[in-house]
C-alpha cells in the first residue's frame, strides 16, 4: 500500500490563493535531515514536511483587517507573541515551536514566546504578558477552547489580530479571533476508523484512550471514529473509553487497566502518538507480542512511525504541527489589507505497513 493523504474536494477561489502561497513556501524552503528512532539519518526536504492548505471550513467566510479592527502593519516591523500551550516533551509541541521560530527567523520578525506548561491559568498570564511587552500579533496554541474572555477582552482593547492554530477558542471569527488553522480533526478520526477497521477486519471490541478534556480535538477525533465505527463496522464495538490526556505514561496506566478489565479486546485507538506509545509500552510490559493487539494513533512522530516498522503500531494518521510558514504568511496577507479565511484546514497524511519504512523521514 502507498502513504495515503486526503482532502475536501471543495476549494473556494480565496483557498486557492493561499494554498498558492503555501505550496510556494514550501517548495523553496531548504533540505533538513533528522535522526530516526534507530539513530539513522534520514532526509526530507520541507517540501515533503511542510503544512500545505487543503480548503476552508464548509461555509467559512473571510476575515479582513478592516472588518476585524485592526490597523495595515508591515509584517517586518511587527512583534508577534507566541503562546505554546503543553510542555515540549511533547514531540508535537517541540515541532510546532521550532517551526514558529524557524519562519520568525527567516522573515526577520521579532518573536516573543511563553510556554504555559500545561497550565490553563498561566497560559491566560502568559497571553496577558505578551500584549504588556508590545506584542502587535498573536498566534496561540490554545491548551483549552474555553475561558479565553480575559485574553480576547485584552487583545481587543489594543486591536491585536490574533491567530489560532491546532486547537480552537469557543469564540466568534473576525470579531475575537481572525482565523483558525488546524487539521480536520473529525477527518482524522474517520481515517484511524479506516486503519483499525483493516487491522482488526471489523469485528471485536475496541477501546479509545481519549486525549485532554475541554477542547475540541478531543470531541472531534472521537466523533469522527465512532462514526465511521457505526457505518462500516457495527460488529466492532467501542468497549473502553478513558482520557490519557495526550500523556505517554497515563496512556501507559490506562493501557494497564484496560487489557485487565478488557482482555478480550482487539484493538485501541490512541488519540495522540504519544498515548498510543504509552500503550505499546503496557503491553510489553505484560507481555504481550506485537500485533496481539491493533493500535491506531494520531500525530505523525518519529517513534510512532517506527512503531509500525517494528510491527507494534498498526497506523498512524498525521496531524502535522508545521505551523509556522501558514502562520505568517496568514499574518502577513491579513496585515496588508487581503481577505484570509477564518477556517484553514490542512493537508494530513497517514502511516502504515506499507510506507513507514520508506516514509520515516517525513515524521518528526
Amino acid at each position: 500500500m502507498q502513504r495515503t493523504t486526503r482532502h475536501p474536494h471543495h476549494l473556494t477561489r480565496p483557498l486557492l490563493v493561499a494554498l498558492a502561497a503555501a505550496v510556494a513556501l514550501a517548495a523553496t524552503a531548504c533540505t533538513k535531515s533528522e535522526d530516526d528512532a534507530s539513530g539513522k539519518r534520514q532526509s526530507s526536504t520541507a517540501a515533503d514536511t511542510e503544512q500545505k492548505v487543503v480548503t476552508s471550513k464548509a461555509g467559512s467566510k473571510g476575515c479582513t483587517i478592516d472588518a476585524y479592527g485592526g490597523k495595515k502593519v508591515d509584517l517586518k516591523d511587527a512583534t508577534v507573541g507566541f503562546s505554546q500551550s503543553e510542555k515540549e516533551a511533547n514531540p508535537f509541541r517541540i515541532a510546532e515551536t521550532q517551526s514558529i521560530k524557524d519562519e520568525a527567523k527567516k522573515r526577520g520578525v521579532k518573536l516573543l514566546t511563553a510556554n504555559a506548561q500545561s497550565q490553563f491559568s498561566k497560559q491566560i498570564s502568559d497571553v496577558q504578558d505578551l500584549l504588556a511587552k508590545g506584542a502587535d500579533l498573536l498566534v496561540i496554541a490554545p491548551l483549552n477552547s474555553d475561558g479565553w474572555d480575559p485574553v480576547l477582552q485584552a487583545a481587543a482593547a489594543r486591536k491585536v489580530p490574533i491567530i489560532t492554530i491546532d486547537r480552537k477558542i469557543n469564540a466568534e471569527a473576525c470579531k475575537d479571533y481572525v482565523s483558525f488553522i488546524a487539521s480536520d480533526f473529525v477527518e482524522q478520526g474517520r481515517r484511524a476508523a479506516d486503519q483499525m477497521i483493516r487491522a482488526t477486519g471489523g469485528k471485536g471490541q475496541v477501546a479509545i484512550l481519549l486525549g485532554s478534556a475541554g477542547n475540541n480535538v478531543t470531541t472531534e477525533r472521537t466523533k469522527g471514529f465512532k462514526e465511521r465505527i457505526a457505518e462500516k463496522a457495527p460488529d466492532l464495538k467501542v468497549v473502553f473509553e478513558q482520557t490519557g490526556d495526550f500523556a505517554r505514561e497515563k496512556g501507559q496506566q490506562v493501557t494497564e487497566q484496560l487489557i485487565q478489565s478488557k482482555p478480550g479486546i482487539k484493538g485501541i485507538y490512541a488519540e495522540n502518538d504519544e498515548m498510543g506509545l504509552g500503550a505499546v509500552a503496557a503491553l510489553k510490559g505484560a507481555g504481550k507480542k506485537a500485533g496481539d493487539i491493533s493500535i491506531v494513533t494520531v500525530d505523525g512522530t518519529r517513534n510512532a512511525v517506527q512503531g509500525i516498522v517494528d510491527g507494534w503500531v498498526s497506523g498512524v494518521i498525521e496531524s502535522n504541527p508545521r505551523f509556522g510558514p501558514l502562520a505568517f504568511q496568514t499574518l502577513d496577507t491579513f496585515t496588508r489589507g487581503e481577505e484570509v479565511p477564518q477556517d484553514i484546514v490542512i493537508q494530513d497524511s497517514a502511516y502504515n505497513a506499507g510506507d513507514a519504512r520508506q516514509d520515516i523521514g517525513k515524521a518528526y
